[in-house]
């Protein structure tokens, strides 16, 4: 746990091909930009609840809430069968330390959302279906953060899971290290920033949990600590939330800087606000700022370095 975040991926994502139509869908982004920085789980429910490559393509059919998974050209029913394998695997992704999970659009096993579920008598599809494994994984394992790669195209959505993903890594390193309510007042302490710039409700209310945490069991601590932590970071960042965030550690600056340092920080991040530069920018000159002043809280800030910044999340906007 204290290498690279475990991250669970579509096979095909991985440039395996392991289609029905025997090819891939590599990700470039996945493999050449994040996967340094990353170890992948891959999964195929197909090819790993025994179906072969190539094989007949599949679909959903009936009720979107509980669909069946059926052969095109020969309606053989696969439901039972992607079942029971799904139940097998989920129970041992559970215990695999996942940070996150990437999977594939559209897929009639792992599709996240809006997969086609068609009509059991004909007739044009619905997209309110969910992949069968991903149904499940979704189910068993509602905290762990997920994408399909169809979503990671946006530069906001993507940074937004990465984020989650490196937080959940950071959190089950607390865990291995030995939970404790100090554990757990260090890491909300450096992750204070980071949560204000998705939620100041969420800020608050982790802060008041924390304040009480020695009145808690320390199991359900955890739980709920985890759930409104994870719970925060799935409201995709506004620009107005990052110039409150910004905000608040240009005040750690009132007494340190120069009449033209804080000009010029002003200005950076009134451009920011206005949207003419991109978030990079002024966390930039902050951090500057941070190293120049030795500005030991803000230094410890995950939020003004929450990923490695060799893949250029905040260069977007």
């Amino acid at each position: 746990m204290d290498g690279l975040p475990r991250i669970g991926v579509s096979r095909c994502l991985l440039g395996e091909k392991v289609r029905y139509d025997g090819g891939h869908k590599l990700d470039h982004f996945l493999v050449d930009t994040l996967g340094p920085f990353v170890e992948f789980v891959p999964v195929c429910p197909e090819v790993e609840c025994g179906l072969g490559v190539p094989r007949e393509a599949m679909r959903l059919v009936g009720d979107p809430e509980s669909p069946r998974l059926v052969g095109i050209n020969t309606k053989s029913d696969l439901t039972g069968r992607m079942f029971a394998w799904a139940d097998a695997r989920v129970a041992e992704l559970a215990g695999a330390g996942l940070c996150g999970f990437v999977f594939k659009y559209g897929s009639p096993s792992s599709g996240m959302s809006r997969v086609k579920v068609y009509p059991e008598n004909g007739g044009a599809p619905v997209l309110k279906g969910r992949g069968i494994f991903a149904a499940r994984f979704l189910d068993c394992l509602p905290l762990v953060p997920v994408e399909d790669e169809g979503r990671l195209n946006d530069p906001q959505l993507r940074e937004n899971f990465i984020e989650q993903v490196f937080v959940m890594h950071r959190w089950r390193q607390l865990l291995q290290r030995g939970f404790s309510l100090g554990g757990l007042i260090n890491f909300h302490t450096r992750h204070k920033l980071l949560v204000m710039a998705h939620s100041v409700e969420s800020y608050r209310a982790l802060g008041r949990l924390v304040a009480h945490g020695a009145a808690l069991p320390e199991v359900e601590l955890q739980q709920r600590y985890l759930h409104g932590l994870m719970q925060a970071l799935r409201r995709v960042p506004t620009t107005k939330k990052h110039v409150n965030a910004l905000s608040h550690v240009m005040g750690y600056f009132k007494r340190l800087l120069s009449a033209d340092e804080k000009r010029e920080l002003v200005e950076v991040l009134d451009a920011y606000a206005r949207e003419l530069l991109p978030l990079i920018v002024p966390v930039t000159l902050l951090n500057h700022y941070v190293r120049k002043s030795g500005q030991a809280y803000l230094a410890d800030q995950w939020y003004l370095r929450p990923h490695p910044a060799e893949l250029k999340l905040r260069n977007h906007s």
